[in-house]
């Protein structure tokens, strides 16, 4: 059918459609009121028969109830008829009464109680209730008696076009593979309707697309959308903006529609093969470059992405194939260009190389648009650089005798400068490895010589570092380590392993042997060591004890006789020289002591002490040596318990009835003039003509009570120093009271040979002013400076 003609018969049947939705209800209703059927099981007594004569017949059932309908979202000035109720039961008495109940009873749906007439009061919507199930019955409007059995009846609401289509998940995304085949499905959209999908076409959706064409296509009906167009490049456009709309009532003229966004984009296959922004690449690196430093870098661009633009680089050609390599950048993925071996401008000056770069991922559906590589060429060129100097070798082995002669060479170490210019070279050692400065080198040369004697057995190895320096450019050095393994030579002699002292018991039989003895040697001869044993010349034939060779470098040392006494002798000697099977062979001495103890009847040493043989039996020596000290230990003890008791009692505090002032004693005894030549010596203060004369010393308790005296005051203007000195000489000599008691010593001889005799002016009656000092300049010049003073000061006195 031409499409126009289908538009024209969708304008001419739409009309006419919902005028019929409109009038149905009430076409439909009138059946239902005027239908009937038979009650069953209802047994009426016919007239003009008795009772015995009572005839079964069925009665005619008052209503059959069928479904009804009213249209959703209808609204006008009245509320509309739905249906009307009636039963054969009114035949216009004015007693039936009609009641309903159920589902929106009395409040959607309202019915007139006399005529049964089923009215809508609201606006009702299909997609919030569909249907309504309500009980209908007709009832005695005097007495509410039942005249019929309550019947059950649906009201269905009937569903109009009143719901647009609506998207689910709206906005949509969608990928499609670029290069993709016209007709490969992108993705499928979904629309629902909310009217009746049974009734009529209100959910008959329809979809088309307004927006992305003529890049893609949806199906009408099952809304997937489809590639209209081939080979769709992600690298000429890689996004798609399409709009879907949905229409229902099939799409005819008068339904709603709605609309939704899908963004289509086109995801990267491997179409596009790699391409070198440059055939060819320049790279001018130093000789002196370091192994696996980047040389330079090169990129193959590839307008795919992702996995698909990785390339993989390879040197498939040129001179330098052996001297560097390529590898990959994961991030940038460029080729990086790195050094294999080391670069010598001197040798080759400049490289060429061919470098390709190959897709790793590559899809066979477009294998056609290869070849999916590239190739370039890269030119290196190598620039000459100042380098150090190279030893001949880069480590070195010396050997060494440990009795080589100072200054003696021991090896030599080469070295030269790998530069066109050839610059000599300096040698020299690191002090830091031969901090002992063991060792010289020859600066011009590298002879290396001995500066100090070795000793194999102090330190057989020696580690040291030759630094090699071009005089033209001190910056320029290189290092080379040196070995010297110092090599063994006779010279020490053997000596025993360990300090050895044997027990040679009392009971012990003949040939037994007392110790095994064994020796080292601090030398390394190449064949191992071999030890000869001997005893010195002079005891060659000892009538004691003899040594046995075991043939594994000890000897045995063996008693000849039995019958040893500790009180006969308790030690014996035995030297025994060792020597070696160098060249020249070296020997030493060691003496054996063996000791004669005391054993068991098992052989087992209990005794080797003379002191221990005499003591009684069950006490030895260090019994009694303990026995001993522990007396000593509690003797110190006690005294020290005896000393702390007695330094306990005596008081720590003067007690309070002892009453301590000046102790003052008197001297009216000048002292023995200049025969006085040892002081603090009191025989020299004696009177050696009543040296036999006994002198009291006066020192006992007065009975006299001391009445204290009243003290002076001391002067307004301070205190004056000798008068204080004298009031306090005068209270102590004149209280008895006062402990410790007047003690006076009286020395009454002054010495013999003094020129100027006594100067005691203690028993003087003058006074200072009555004296005249002038004598005192006669007495020598001793006195002079005295006589001075003290006659300056009487005329001083007198002014």
């Amino acid at each position: 059918m031409p499409k126009r003609l289908e538009e024209m018969l969708t304008d001419i049947w739409t009309p006419l459609f919902l005028a019929w939705i409109m009038v149905f209800p009430y076409i439909s209703m009138a059946p239902v009121i005027q239908s009937k059927s038979l009650q069953t099981g209802s047994i009426v007594g016919l007239p003009g028969t008795g009772e015995g004569e009572r005839v079964l017949s069925r009665a005619k059932r008052g209503w059959v109830w069928n479904q009804m309908f009213v249209l959703e979202e209808f609204s006008g000035p009245d509320p509309i008829l739905v249906g009307r109720l009636h039963t054969d039961l009114d035949a216009g008495a004015k007693n039936i009464k009609y009641i309903l109940a159920g589902d929106g009873a009395g409040t959607f749906f309202v019915i007139n109680d006399k005529t049964g007439d089923i009215h809508a009061m609201k606006r009702l919507d299909r997609e919030e209730k569909a249907e309504y199930t309500l009980t209908a019955q007709a009832i005695n409007r005097d007495t509410d008696e039942p005249l019929e059995p309550p019947s059950e009846f649906i009201i269905k609401v009937q569903d109009i076009n009143d719901n647009a289509p609506v998207f689910l998940n709206t906005p949509y995304h969608a990928t499609v593979l670029e290069m993709s085949d016209v007709g490969t499905s992108v993705t499928r959209v979904t629309a629902t309707d909310a009217d009746d999908p049974v009734y009529g076409n209100s959910a008959k959706l329809v979809y088309s697309i307004l927006e992305g064409q003529p890049y893609f296509s949806i199906e009408p009906h099952t809304a997937i959308i489809r590639t209209a167009l081939p080979n769709m490049d992600r690298e000429a456009r890689e996004q798609y903006l399409v709009v879907i709309q949905a229409k229902d009532m099939g799409g005819h003229m008068g339904g709603l529609s709605g609309t939704t966004t899908v963004t289509i984009t086109l995801t990267d296959v491997n179409d596009n093969p790699p391409k070198f922004s440059q055939s060819l690449y320049h790279f001018s690196i130093p000789e002196d470059i370091t192994l696996s430093d980047a040389v330079g870098r090169v990129k193959a661009n590839d307008r795919d992405i992702g996995e698909n633009a990785r390339s993989a680089y390879d040197i498939i050609d040129g001179d330098g194939i052996d001297v560097f390599e390529i590898t990959t950048d994961p991030q940038t993925q460029e080729g990086i260009l790195r050094l294999k071996k080391p670069l010598d401008f001197e040798t080759k000056k400049s490289y060429t190389l061919k470098v390709e770069a190959v897709n790793v991922h590559i899809d066979p559906h477009f294998i056609s648009r290869g070849p999916f590589k590239d190739t370039a060429t890269v030119k290196i060129a190598v620039e000459d650089s100042d380098e150090p100097p190279v030893f001949s070798s880069p480590t070195y082995l010396l050997e060494v005798h440990e009795n080589s002669a100072i200054n003696s060479v021991i090896g030599q170490v080469t070295a030269r400068d790998p530069d066109v210019s050839a610059s000599p070279i300096r040698y020299s050692i690191d002090r830091h490895t031969d901090l002992e400065r063991q060792f010289n080198i020859n600066s011009d040369d590298g002879k290396i010589t001995l500066a100090k004697a070795l000793d194999r057995e102090t330190d057989p190895w020696h580690n040291i570092t030759v630094i090699a320096t071009e005089i033209r450019n001190y910056s320029q050095i290189s290092r080379s380590s040196v070995t010297i393994k110092v090599l063994d030579i006779n010279d020490n002699a053997p000596e025993f392993a360990s300090e050895y002292e044997a027990f040679l018991c009392e009971n012990g039989k003949p040939g037994q042997v007392i110790q095994t003895v064994s020796a080292i040697d601090k030398d390394d001869p190449k064949n191992g060591h071999f030890f000869f044993y001997s005893l010195v010349p002079e005891i060659s034939n000892n009538p004691n004890f003899t040594i046995k060779n075991n043939e594994d470098n000890s000897v045995s040392v063996l008693a000849k006789h039995n019958g040893f006494r500790r009180q006969k002798q308790e030690m014996y000697f035995l030297p025994i020289i060792v020597s070696d099977n160098g060249n020249p062979p070296m020997s030493s001495t060691h003496t054996l002591t063996i000791r004669v103890c005391g054993c068991s009847s098992e052989g087992v040493v209990q005794s080797c002490n003379v002191e221990a043989y005499i003591l009684p039996i069950g006490l030895s020596m260090g019994a009694l040596i303990a026995i001993l000290a522990c007396i000593i230990l509690l003797l110190v003890i006690v005294v020290l318990f005896v000393t702390l008791r007695r330094h306990k009692n005596e008081p720590l505090i003067i007690k309070d009835d002892e009453d301590v002032r000046e102790n003052i004693i008197r001297y009216d005894d000048e002292g023995g003039g200049e025969e006085d030549t040892e002081a603090f010596d009191i025989a020299t203060l004696q009177n050696p003509d009543g040296i036999n004369g006994f002198l009291p010393r006066k020192d006992i308790k007065p009975d006299l009570q001391f009445m204290p005296r009243q003290g002076q005051h001391p002067a307004p203007n301070g205190v004056d120093v000798d008068e204080f000195i004298n009031v306090r000489l005068h209270e102590a000599d004149n209280d008895p009271t006062a402990p410790p008691y007047d003690s006076i010593q009286i020395y009454g001889y002054e010495g013999r040979g003094s020129v100027a005799g006594s100067l005691s002016s203690l028993e003087s009656a003058s006074s200072d002013s009555d004296q005249n000092f002038d004598y005192l300049r006669e007495w020598g010049p001793r006195f002079k400076r005295l006589g001075e003073l003290y006659s300056v000061g009487e005329s001083d006195m007198e002014t």
